[in-house]
């Protein structure tokens, strides 16, 4: 199935389940004015076509000490295969990396780190991100609000 295969039906169940992941099959066919049993039929048949990858919890990051967010440039001394894979799985088992993006530009990475303050972000870069594999330089940028993050 690809993406031209989505119907608005299926859209609309994307949409909503985006913000509203432990939406009731009866709530969510009303929203897209369905009835419930070809809504159920939908969500199964995106689930098991990979459309949805699964269902997570949005937690306040705030009440668990983990407000403080820093984004970090990452440059790497190799960027052949198998310095980046050496890279990706090395940042796979860091869980105070919350994402990582490889970027087409002046640097190789951008992650988004959280801690629960400045000084435990500068723990977090000279014991984790430093050491990672291949790290040649890293640039720091806090973030001062989370305007939008997922879920909002």
């Amino acid at each position: 199935m690809s993406r031209n295969d989505l119907d608005d039906f299926d859209r609309a169940i994307l949409r909503i389940l985006r913000r509203e992941g432990r939406i009731s099959i009866t709530e969510l066919a009303g929203r897209i004015s369905l009835s419930k049993s070809p809504t159920q039929a939908r969500l199964k048949r995106l689930e098991r076509d990979g459309y949805i990858t699964g269902y997570q919890a949005l937690v306040d990051h705030k009440r668990l000490g983990e407000a403080h967010v820093a984004f970090v440039e990452v440059r790497l001394s190799d960027t052949r295969e198998g310095a980046l894979r050496a890279f990706n799985d090395a940042v796979r088992a860091t869980p105070e990396i919350e994402e990582c993006h490889m970027i087409a530009g002046a640097f190789d990475y951008l992650l988004k780190v959280r801690s629960g303050d400045i000084h435990g972000y500068r723990q977090i870069l000279a014991e984790h991100i430093s050491s990672l594999p291949h790290v040649a330089s890293t640039s720091t940028h806090v973030a001062m609000e989370s305007v939008k993050e997922q879920g909002s």
